[in-house]
C-alpha cells in the first residue's frame, strides 16, 4: 500500500504544478499592457500630378546652307559660332560670268524691244489697208503674225533676263533664317557646286527649343481615363511643363506641352510628346539630355501615406496596418499609384480618417489591440560642425 501510494503521489504532483503554471501564464498575459504605435491620421490633400518623362533638346529651327550656282567662293563673311540675321550675306561667290551672262540677256531683250513698235506699227498699217482692199489678205496676216511673233520673243527674252539676274543674286548666299550659325565647311577659293555635297554650315535658331520625350501608350490611356473619371481636372493636351537639366538643376523657364504623335511607334509602344521651351538666355543647346516634368492635373481628393507606413506581402503586394475605430490592428491590401516626395499616392485601400501604423509595426498583427499614440516626425539630424 505504501508503495503504490507514492507511485500516484508522484503524477498528482505534476498534474498540481502544470495547472499553477497555466494559470501564472494566464495572469501574466492578462496584467500586459497593449503595444503601443505611433499612427498618422489620413487627410485628403490636394496635389499636382506629374510625370518625368526623359527627352532631348532640339532647335525650333534648322536651316542648312547650300549653294544654288556653280563658281569660286569669294569670301565669307560671318564669324563661326555667331549670330547672323535673315538675310545677311554668308558667303560670296565670284559674280563675273553670271554678271556678264545678265548682260547678254538685256541686251537681247533691248534689241527686240526697240524693233517692236515697228512691226507693231506695220502690222496695224497693213489692217487698215485690208479694209479698203489696198493689201491682200496674206499680206496682212503675214504682218500681224510678224508682230505676234515679235511680242512673244520679247516675253521669252524678259524670263531670260529674269533667270539671269536670279543666278546673279545667288552668288551672294544669304541667311534663310535668323539664328546661330556653326563652322563652315568651306573656305574661299573652294568650288561651290550647285545643290550638291554637304551643307556649307548650318543655321539654328535657339531662342526657343523644342524637347522630344517618348512616353508610353499605356501610360497615356492611364491619364485620359484619370480625367475621365475627373480625379485629376486639367487636359493632357494643355499640360505645362517644367526641366530639369542633366547635372540635377531646374530649368528657370517653364514650357508648354505642344503635341503627342498621333502614331504609336510599333517596336516601342511609344509615342512621342513634343515640348516647346523659352531659351532667350541660351542656356539650353540642341541634343542635350534633360528630364521633363508634366504637369497633368491636379488630385483634389488625393489620399497620400508616408511611405514608412507601407510594406510589401509574400506576394509583393503593398499593404498597410491600420487601427480601427476599437484600436484593432487590420491589414489593408493597397493600390499605389506612384510617389510623391516622401509618400505614396494610394488609390485604393485606404480613406480619409483611416489610422496608419507607422511606428511599432513589428510589435503587432491583425486582431491585436493596440494603444495609439500620434505620430511625431523627428527632425533631421544636425550637421556635423
Amino acid at each position: 500500500m505504501k508503495n503504490q501510494y507514492r507511485g500516484g503521489t508522484i503524477p498528482f504532483l505534476g498534474i498540481l504544478v502544470a495547472i499553477a503554471s497555466m494559470t501564472g501564464c494566464s495572469k501574466k498575459d492578462l496584467t500586459r499592457p497593449a503595444p503601443e504605435v505611433a499612427v498618422v491620421t489620413l487627410q485628403p490633400e490636394r496635389v499636382a500630378i506629374t510625370s518625368e518623362l526623359p527627352g532631348r533638346t532640339s532647335a525650333y529651327l534648322v536651316a542648312e546652307v547650300h549653294p544654288q550656282v556653280n563658281g569660286i567662293i569669294q569670301k565669307r563673311l560671318f564669324t563661326e559660332g555667331g549670330d547672323v540675321k535673315e538675310g545677311e550675306v554668308l558667303y560670296q561667290i565670284d559674280p563675273r560670268p553670271y554678271q556678264a551672262a545678265y548682260d547678254t540677256a538685256a541686251a537681247a531683250l533691248a534689241r527686240v524691244e526697240a524693233n517692236l513698235p515697228a512691226v507693231r506699227k506695220r502690222a496695224e498699217r497693213f489692217k487698215e489697208l485690208l479694209s479698203v482692199n489696198a493689201v491682200g489678205q496674206q499680206d496682212a496676216e503675214d504682218a500681224a503674225a510678224a508682230f505676234k511673233q515679235a511680242e512673244a520673243e520679247v516675253q521669252a527674252l524678259k524670263a531670260g533676263v529674269e533667270s539671269a539676274r536670279i543666278n546673279l543674286g545667288y552668288t551672294r548666299i544669304l541667311a534663310p533664317i535668323s539664328g546661330r550659325i556653326g563652322k563652315s565647311s568651306v573656305t574661299p577659293g573652294a568650288l561651290a557646286a550647285a545643290y550638291q555635297g554637304p551643307a556649307f554650315t548650318t543655321i539654328q535658331q535657339l531662342d526657343q527649343l523644342y524637347v522630344d520625350s517618348p512616353q508610353s501608350s499605356a501610360t497615356l490611356l492611364e491619364i485620359k481615363r484619370k480625367l475621365a473619371a475627373k480625379r485629376i481636372k486639367g487636359s493632357a493636351d494643355q499640360a505645362k511643363v517644367k526641366l530639369v537639366l542633366e547635372d540635377g538643376t531646374p530649368y528657370s523657364q517653364p514650357g508648354l506641352l505642344k503635341f503627342s504623335d498621333v502614331t504609336v511607334d510599333p517596336s516601342t509602344g511609344s509615342q512621342v510628346l513634343r515640348m516647346v521651351f523659352p531659351n532667350s538666355n541660351h542656356i539650353l543647346m540642341p541634343g542635350m539630355y534633360v528630364r521633363a516634368i508634366v504637369e497633368e492635373g491636379v488630385a483634389e481628393q488625393a489620399i497620400l501615406v508616408p511611405q514608412q507606413g507601407v510594406t510589401r506581402d509574400p506576394k509583393g503586394n503593398a499593404v498597410a496596418m491600420v487601427v480601427d475605430v476599437s484600436n484593432k490592428v487590420e491589414q489593408r491590401a493597397l493600390t499605389i499609384d506612384r510617389a510623391i516626395g516622401t509618400k505614396w499616392l494610394v488609390t485604393e485601400g485606404l480613406a480619409a480618417g483611416d489610422r496608419v501604423i507607422l511606428e511599432g509595426l513589428q510589435k503587432v498583427r491583425p486582431g491585436v489591440v493596440v494603444k495609439v499614440v500620434p505620430f511625431e516626425a523627428k527632425p533631421a539630424p544636425a550637421a556635423a560642425k
